[in-house]
């Protein structure tokens, strides 16, 4: 699974933050970003926001990903802030729609691929067991971080075997890509989704004795940093609630 571009690596993720962190940083992005709640003080706040998985990107070295998030971000934004006031009719609203889509989603996304990009399963779940969350919702979250991985390996095995025999768009078997491609896909899918399920469960997730962790989590210095920034605009909000 080392090709998988939703693997943790424990070794090379450049700034190490904590799960919690990483956490109040999506939920940020999903409120001030996604959801433009705030009102206009928060809202200038934004380009930060969505500054901040590019800086979390580069510090774990995924160059790519985060040169190519920079470059659509830039575009998508240039694009609602600059030339869809110059535009009317059809045209406004296909350009509005598609790059304020796209500048909302992407930085969330971006978030949510760092998150899981850099955390491993022990980790994520010595910090939901932190939280004091309930194994009901920790056990299928612990189970997700480890389905996806496999289910891509899965699939990228599935067609470099079907590519061997032409089965492809564009191949002289195409019309063999549901049957060939997906049906096995289908049936791989379930079979992960029942041993992970069991490996869960196999070690100590649901039992009626508490789990221990050997995972060392906890808020330092870069954590406090970022939280203190994520808190910015709950104040913004709260002032303007107030009519400060």
């Amino acid at each position: 699974m080392g090709r998988s571009i939703l693997q943790a690596s424990v070794t090379d993720r450049g700034l190490v933050l904590d799960p919690r962190t990483k956490l109040f940083m999506l939920l940020n992005m999903a409120i001030f970003v996604l959801g433009s709640a705030g009102g206009e003080r928060v809202q200038a706040l934004t380009p930060l926001f969505c500054a901040m998985p590019a800086v979390l990107l580069f510090s774990a070295r995924k160059w790519k990903t985060a040169i190519t998030f920079v470059i659509l971000f830039i575009l998508s934004y240039s694009m609602y802030t600059i030339f869809g006031p110059m535009t009317t009719g059809a045209l406004h609203y296909i350009l509005l729609g598609c790059s304020g889509i796209l500048a909302r989603f992407l930085p969330s996304i971006m978030m949510g691929g760092y998150l899981v990009s850099t955390t491993t399963v022990s980790e994520f779940t010595a910090a939901m067991l932190k939280m004091k969350l309930s194994e009901k919702i920790i056990i299928p979250l612990s189970v997700m971080f480890r389905f996806f991985p496999t289910v891509f390996d899965e699939a990228a095995s599935i067609n470099a075997a079907m590519r061997m025999r032409g089965i492809h768009l564009g191949g002289r078997n195409a019309g063999g890509i549901l049957e060939y491609r997906m049906v096995p896909l289908m049936t791989c899918c379930v079979k992960i989704g029942e041993e992970l399920s069991a490996a869960a469960l196999t070690r100590g997730l649901g039992g009626e004795v508490r789990r221990t962790n050997i995972c060392n989590i906890g808020f330092k210095v870069q954590d406090i940093i970022f939280i203190m920034i994520s808190l910015v605009p709950y104040v913004l909000w709260i002032l303007d609630i107030v009519g400060i």
